[in-house]
């Protein structure tokens, strides 16, 4: 976790919160909620209109106001709950302005308010964005900071230490660590985003960054000048505490167990984009076991021994046998990449084949292990910290291998040299019913995307939300002027031969059409890469690819482009915002159905269809069509951008599902004809 930056002067502890706007003869209690009588003070609903209206102080400071009725209906709507202390749907259209809808009630209801974003770019447009407009706006300081997972910050103490051992093989490797060592002295933050210019996942961070397992907390010479410290320090002083889904996710889990919380106390708490709060919750209420947990495991504990110079032949021993354990045990998951069902493994460890042998010896490695680190005479700290990473992993792997529970699905993934175990729950309505939702005043969701035919049954239904307030707020925007939808007739099926071709040539002629200006999403990184690859000799213009750098940088780039083609997946279906004629065109390769033998998906359907439901209908269509939404959502971010939204699947028009997807797009006038979509360039003068 981290703040990238706070806002607002440091405040003394909670009475002082929402100082402001808390009016004469209110009290403030211990959790810092301010009543008056029974109420809680939130700016008032014709106040709200004032300020969001024409003439009103957001009107006076934005440069291209528009008057949007529904986020003054939005805003006032979450001023109603918050008040009332209850929890709200609301489906907020593209352009309805939902971040200052939700801000401004929070800002004024004088408690802590958490607000969860789905992504780290729309955490970054919230804080360096929308909160100092307000503050422009209102003319006053909002306190406010911005955290995020603890390994995306950098750990003072491991940079030290990787710094003493000296080179590191390969010229690239010594470049990437003299530039962590010039922005280390100048960042506030120690957040890894701020190094825009490195590769999104560079190996060497892993050996940098401030994850709990190789934390020591209060006991760590740096604890006083780390940017985890700095972060929660912040946190405790803000009134608005700005974090992502997974931060959110990851510090609700530990709040159930013996760890202490990451994040502040709060009642209120908000999520936008809240769509995606289902596959969140079942990363962070699961568990998982990586052959790189355990590589780390012993390399962390040979250097432990080396630097405090313990002689521990026990210990060694153990270490040294780790490697080729955990080598046999893991290695027969390598036949082939992806995501698959654990029943053979499993069935393997418990039988007397081999694989039980591999993971006895590896179970009993890392028992001795943990019995030899808590012999030692003055380990320290740091040896704590072993003890600690040696008893979980073999409590985890030993949930993964033997739980007979058939609430969880047990999987693993393959990715590269990598090798990952996970025991993930099918269903995490009743955990967020329980664990959130019953244990806070109010809960708002919201997104563009929200609802599926016009109401919210499958999203309240996947996060055990039984009772809420619910409001559908229409886009701002005039899809039916400013945009067509092409969906081509004349193209296989995506299962059928010859679809990647005819959907290369499609993408060919449409950018062609749009010359370039399009973000081209794709369900898949290797369908990505296959277009990227047929396109790239084929095509004038610049393009772009996710991984080259990371998100934020490449987004940059692109809208400094002239002419750009952007290539990406999942993280830039959501969360993105490119206004005007840059970005002119959406294509999307097939309708985001889950892959239905992805485990956890599987899972689900087998579920549902074991409890009487029809898993395609009630589960895998409504989250398609979210997400399909989403997609399409990048295109019209502004009453004046104009664009082409195209979807190279046909089976939106020859299935019968295809008409509930229809019902559920944006109004703008679809057609099957290329010629129409050149004219509408055309007469765009664009």
């Amino acid at each position: 976790m981290q703040t990238l930056h706070s806002r607002g002067a440091p405040q003394p502890v909670k009475p002082n919160r929402g100082r402001d706007l808390i009016p004469p003869g209110s009290r403030v209690d211990w959790d810092g909620h301010v009543t008056c009588g029974t109420a809680i003070f939130v700016i008032p609903a014709q106040e709200l209109s004032a300020i969001l209206g024409p003439g009103g102080q957001v009107a006076r400071a934005h440069p291209s106001y528009e008057h949007r009725p529904g986020q003054i209906r939005m805003a006032q709507a979450v001023a109603q709950a918050i008040e009332e202390r209850c929890h709200l749907c609301v489906e907020a259209g593209t352009g309805t302005g939902k971040t200052l809808a939700y801000l401004l009630p929070a800002i004024s209801s004088a408690r802590r308010v958490i607000v969860s974003t789905g992504t780290r770019n729309l955490q970054e447009q919230v804080f360096f964005k929308d909160v100092p407009f307000l503050e422009r706006a209102l003319g006053r300081k909002i306190s406010a900071c911005y955290m995020k997972g603890r390994s995306n910050y950098l750990c003072l103490r491991k940079f030290s230490e990787l710094d003493s051992e000296g080179g590191l093989p390969g010229s690239q490797e010594r470049e990437y660590r003299e530039a962590i060592r010039r922005w280390k002295d100048r960042t506030e933050t120690g957040d890894l985003a701020e190094l825009r210019e490195l590769p999104e996942d560079l190996p060497l961070w892993r050996r940098l960054d401030a994850r709990r397992e190789t934390c020591t907390g209060q006991k760590c010479p740096d604890f006083e000048n780390c940017f985890v410290t700095r972060a929660r320090r912040r946190a405790l002083e803000s009134d608005i505490v700005i974090v992502n889904h997974h931060l959110f996710m990851a510090d609700l889990a530990l709040r159930q167990g013996d760890f202490a919380s990451v994040l502040p106390d709060y009642s209120v708490v908000i999520f936008d984009e809240a769509h995606e709060l289902e596959d969140v919750a079942t990363q962070y209420f699961g568990v998982m076991v990586s052959n790189y947990r355990l590589e780390e495991l012993v390399r962390d504990t040979d250097k432990a021994l080396e630097e405090s110079r313990l002689e521990s032949s026990a210990v060694r021993r153990q270490t040294a046998k780790l490697r080729p354990l955990a080598e046999e045990f893991f290695g027969p998951f390598r036949a082939r990449e992806g995501r698959y069902p654990m029943d053979e493994p499993r069935e393997a460890c418990r039988g007397p084949e081999g694989a039980q042998e591999a993971y006895r010896r590896l179970m009993s490695a890392l028992a001795l292990l943990e019995s030899g680190l808590q012999a030692l005479p003055s380990g320290g700290d740091v040896v704590e910290v072993l003890v600690r990473r040696a008893a979980e992993l073999r409590a985890e792997l030993g949930f993964i291998m033997e739980s007979d529970s058939r609430e969880y699905v047990y999987w693993f993934e393959v990715r590269g040299r990598g090798v990952f175990l996970w025991a993930s729950p099918i269903n995490v309505s009743s955990i967020l019913a329980e664990r959130l939702f019953s244990r806070i005043d109010t809960a708002i969701l919201t997104s563009a995307t929200l609802s599926t035919e016009g109401n919210f049954h499958f999203i309240r239904a996947r996060l055990g939300l039984e009772e809420t307030r619910e409001l559908i707020v229409d886009s701002h925007f005039d899809f039916r002027e400013q945009a067509i939808f092409y969906v081509p007739r004349e193209i296989p099926e995506p299962r059928e031969p010859g679809w990647a071709q005819e959907a290369c040539a499609q993408l060919e002629s449409i950018l062609q059409a749009s010359r370039g200006r399009a973000f081209l999403l794709f369900t898949s990184y290797a369908q990505m890469e296959l277009m990227y690859g047929m396109l790239q000799p084929r095509l004038p213009f610049p393009m772009m690819m996710q991984g080259e750098m990371s998100r934020s940088g490449l987004l940059e780039r692109f809208r400094a482009t002239p002419n750009a083609v952007l290539f990406a997946t999942s993280s830039f279906w959501q969360g993105v915002d490119v206004q005007g004629e840059q970005l002119s065109c959406v294509v999307i390769d097939k309708l985001p159905f889950s892959v239905p033998s992805e485990p956890v998906v599987a899972a689900r359907i087998r579920f549902l269809n074991h409890s009487g439901g029809n898993a395609f209908y009630d589960y895998q269509i409504p989250e398609a069509i979210i997400l399909l939404k989403q997609g399409l959502g990048r295109l019209i971010r502004s009453r004046t951008d104009r664009g082409v939204l195209a979807l190279l699947d046909k089976r939106v028009l020859t299935r019968s599902y295809g008409r509930t997807f229809l019902r559920s797009l944006p109004p703008a006038p679809m057609t099957h004809d290329l010629a129409e979509v050149r004219n509408f360039f055309a007469r765009a003068g664009s």
